[in-house]
């Protein structure tokens, strides 16, 4: 028996995880991939949002104004590289100039502090690779970047060292229910008896809702496609560069990233299935397009990367937080869209909140620890930090990943953590092995290897992404001797 079972392990339920570690509690996160962070949260636009956007008196209005402050901590106890760059939404004409009015007055109704209209002039001295059609932009100092993917695993992790049970390739089959109360969740390997459910299950998170009986709502994907260029043309601008909304989408902006690339994306379209991650020429095209009003001189050349990501979208038109009023003991957390990265220390506070409300007792830890232990990550160090760690353990003398800069020794300690890497991508989101100019051509086979040395596998056994997607087929000489590759003598 445990007091809570989270649904998810995104970064929302990562998050709720951990402040749920706070207190003496049986706390079981459940994810059905083989990692966490393998939904939205690897594949979003990584900005911590001012708050100006969303409606008054929303739940994103209120969680993201809420939630952006708490950034500054939360990444600085987690080793998780965070900056405040500041967002601009650029207004290239006089009648986008009436919207950046009317945005600039919901962000005070929301309460976000700093904002202003700033000129053209101002607007090229902060950006001289803007556009010069622009007009004027809404500033907004407090919004911010962070990697996504690293934040949720540092989550995860710190959860589990406070005594969180996080299940990997865990899906939830089945949640029974009796005289009305929550009773157990039951997944392929075991049935878990609890007291209470999160439902942070993400682009499923209405799926899960109706399979325990609780409130009927619906989520659509909504898939945004990015380009993502080289590091060596991440100065091309300095913060997150909006054009004015639509009702639909903040828009296709031009971005940094905490790790010095540059991005362009998303753009926005419902899709029907809840997997469907497909980049499409049209969609390129069409974020091309938009990307060059903003910022007219792209280095397309140097894309070295796309991808796509999906959004929950709710047919309430906003997050769907509260305790069910069918199922006690049951908490919906769904319909975590954007701005719900930059809401989720706040969603966190509210869920634990909602608990406590409906029952669960909390008394503090005396031992809870916040931080995480440092990460090394070898391409930031200094030269006699670099030989001093290398002195210390020769693994971190043996670059694997040239264009990263990744050690052997960062990609052991990666999986050596807690909720430590099993795959391919997960390494790679530790670690960021394979994420440069040759999207791992160089480096995937020697990761490979030291995947299956740690885990004590077969290399054949070693997967992209889980079961399903092993790297390997089979040995060269078995498939000549047994005639598996055509042409073969």
């Amino acid at each position: 028996m445990v007091d809570v079972v989270i649904i998810g392990g995104g970064v929302v339920g990562c998050m709720i995880a951990r402040e749920l570690s706070r207190y003496q509690l049986k706390t079981v996160l459940l994810e059905k991939e083989d990692d966490v962070a393998s939904g939205t949260s690897k594949a979003n636009s990584a900005i911590i949002h001012a708050g100006y956007d969303a409606k008054p008196g929303t739940l994103k209005a209120k969680l993201n104004v809420r939630g952006n402050p708490l950034f500054d901590k939360i990444c600085s106890e987690l080793d998780v590289p965070f900056k405040r760059i500041g967002s601009l939404v650029v207004a290239l004409n006089e009648e986008e100039v009436k919207v950046l009015e009317e945005l600039l007055q919901r962000g005070k109704t929301n309460g976000v502090p700093g904002l202003e209209i700033i000129n053209r002039e101002k607007l090229m001295e902060m950006e001289p690779n803007i556009s010069r059609e622009a007009r004027a932009a809404l500033y907004a100092p407090t919004a911010g970047i962070v990697c996504p993917y690293e934040l949720t695993i540092a989550l995860a992790e710190n959860a589990s060292r406070n005594g969180v049970e996080i299940k990997l390739n865990s899906p939830v089959l089945s949640i029974g229910v009796e005289n009305g109360e929550v009773l157990a969740v039951r997944t392929p390997g075991e049935t878990i008896y609890t007291r209470y459910v999160v439902n942070a299950a993400g682009l499923f998170a209405d799926e899960i809702s109706r399979m325990a009986g609780a409130e009927d709502y619906r989520i659509t994907p909504r898939k945004g496609e990015y380009l993502i260029f080289d590091r060596r043309f991440g100065g091309i601008v300095n913060t997150a560069i909006f054009p004015t909304p639509t009702k639909i989408s903040k828009g296709i902006l031009v971005c940094p990233t905490v790790d010095g690339n540059f991005f362009i994306g998303p753009n926005s379209n419902d899709v029907r299935e809840k997997d469907d991650v497909a980049v499409t020429q049209q969609g390129i095209e069409e974020i091309i397009k938009s990307a060059r009003k903003l910022v007219p001189e792209l280095p397309l050349k140097h894309v070295i990367a796309s991808f796509a990501g999906l959004r929950a979208v709710s047919n309430t038109d906003d997050f769907v937080i509260g305790a069910s009023k069918k199922v006690k003991g049951f908490i919906n957390v769904g319909g975590i869209q954007s701005p719900g990265l930059s809401s989720a220390p706040a969603i966190a506070e509210m869920v634990v909140g909602i608990l406590k409300e409906e029952g669960l007792e909390l008394k503090e830890k005396s031992d809870y620890n916040p931080e995480r232990p440092q990460i090394f990550k070898f391409r930031r160090l200094s030269c006699q930090e670099k030989r001093e760690l290398i002195r210390r353990n020769p693994a971190y003398g043996r670059v694997i990943c040239r264009c990263e800069t990744v050690t052997e020794g960062e990609i052991i300690d990666a999986i050596r953590r807690p909720v430590g890497a099993r795959s391919l991508d997960a390494v790679k989101r530790r670690t960021r092995a394979g994420m440069g100019r040759c999207q791992g051509g160089f480096c995937s086979p020697r990761v490979v290897e030291i995947l299956a040395r740690e885990l004590g596998i077969d290399p054949l056994e070693v997967t992209k992404c889980g079961s399903g997607s092993e790297i390997l087929r089979g040995r060269t000489k078995e498939f000549i001797e047994t005639g598996g590759v055509t042409g073969a003598k």
